[in-house]
């Protein structure tokens, strides 16, 4: 029998070339508008259209196809990604481009949503926490390290490059998964009845609404974080590579810190995130320059803030709705896409009206709308205890 440590890498790869696949176009933007003649606002769509196909039809492109084995659909997403990747390095105009970034967009929730069925799958029920953290590293990694890897793939070898890397990690992470994660029949029995339920639960749609607004909070920045450092720093694409790479690395630090504090106190550390957020902006613009020094630890306070939202919303959402887990993560990769797509459009409206900066007062606000979802759960859920306690009582 294979070792599931074998087949949770690959699980973990395939989350990675996902992430890139979908955010990697993050750090050629600037690229992009000069090679298709694009305003960045314009560019910026290539990650909002993509999450708004994600939002719209996510759960129901979930519920369809965990009818058929996790490693088919996984293995069929995964060159499905590749290919997308390989044809947009050739796309002729941006209206190609965009095109190749539907396919993509309808296979992402299928693919996250297996992947941790699958992940779960190889461990004994009581293990089934720490697979699932296991494979979120995957993810993280992507959102972390796949842009500035890619963006420092493009400026050292060729923009072609860039998207070569991402088809080649998914086409490995898909020979992976064939040859080493076992077969695994049709996953979803979801019962109507318990998803419905889910969907009556006030503290679930405020669970959504706080998931929207952090990751338009998180995505309002860092959609256009390659163009906003090269503007306020005037550094190389080279150098701002290695502004994202550190980025990265507060991002993985950021991840396992909110992972040891949401297991403590889950309630204050996700009311903390947005105001942590909102901080990191703050000091993007109050000291953001060209003076390296100054740079390097902001970019890193930046990735911890940011990225920790990942693991934060999507234990936020599934502590809401613990009868219907795959459900959750549906609503989770939905809402997170929602939240991204309005990101883009809200950003780019005020860049176009402030400049730069603009996607800094869209972060802002976008945490504020977080932080109002995040205390209207938390009074619900009190109010919903002392009901229950009187009627015990």
């Amino acid at each position: 029998m294979t070792p599931p440590g074998r087949s949770l890498f690959f699980i973990a790869l395939g989350l990675f070339g996902l992430y890139v696949v979908e955010f990697g176009v993050v750090g050629v933007l600037p690229t992009i508008t000069e090679r298709y003649g694009v305003s960045i606002a314009h560019a910026g769509w290539l990650v909002g259209f993509f999450a708004l196909i994600v939002a719209v039809v996510g759960p129901l492109m979930v519920l369809w196809l965990s009818r058929f084995d996790r490693r088919k659909v996984l293995v069929i997403a995964l060159l499905g990604f590749g290919l997308c990747s390989l044809l947009s390095a050739w796309a002729t105009s941006f209206s190609m481009l965009m095109a190749l970034r539907v396919p993509s967009a309808l296979l992402h929730p299928v693919f996250f949503s297996a992947a941790f069925a699958a992940a779960v799958a190889l461990y004994p029920p009581e293990q089934a926490t720490q697979a699932t953290a296991r494979a979120l590293v995957g993810t993280s990694m992507g959102l972390v390290i796949g842009v500035p890897l890619t963006t420092w793939i493009e400026a050292t070898l060729s923009y072609e490059a860039s998207f070569y890397f991402c088809a080649l990690v998914n086409l490995i992470a898909a020979i992976g998964l064939w040859l080493m994660l076992p077969a695994q029949p049709s996953g979803g029995n979801a019962q109507p009845g318990s998803v419905l339920s889910v969907l009556r639960k006030p503290v679930v749609w405020y669970s959504i609404g706080a998931t929207v607004a952090i990751f338009g909070s998180m995505f309002s920045v860092y959609s256009y974080a390659a163009e906003y450092l090269g503007r306020i720093t005037g550094f190389s694409s080279q150098t701002i590579s290695l502004l994202l790479f550190v980025f990265g690395i507060g991002g993985v630090a950021g991840n396992l810190l909110a992972g040891r504090l949401l297991g403590r106190w889950q309630a204050m550390t996700v009311l903390g995130y947005p105001l942590t957020l909102a901080l990191a902006y703050l000091l993007l613009l109050m000291l953001g320059s060209a003076d390296m020094g100054a740079m390097l630890p902001i970019c890193l306070l930046w990735g911890a803030a940011h990225t920790s939202g990942l693991v934060v919303c999507q234990i936020w959402l599934g502590s809401a709705a613990t009868e219907a887990p795959e459900f959750a993560t549906s609503l989770f990769v939905s809402s997170a896409n929602l939240g991204t797509v309005c990101a883009s459009s809200i950003s780019g409206w005020f860049i176009a009206t402030w400049g730069m900066p603009g996607t800094l007062i869209s972060g802002w606000i976008f945490a504020a709308l977080g932080v109002a979802f995040i205390l209207l759960r938390i009074v619900t859920g009190l109010v919903y205890d002392r009901q229950r306690m009187q009627a015990c009582s």
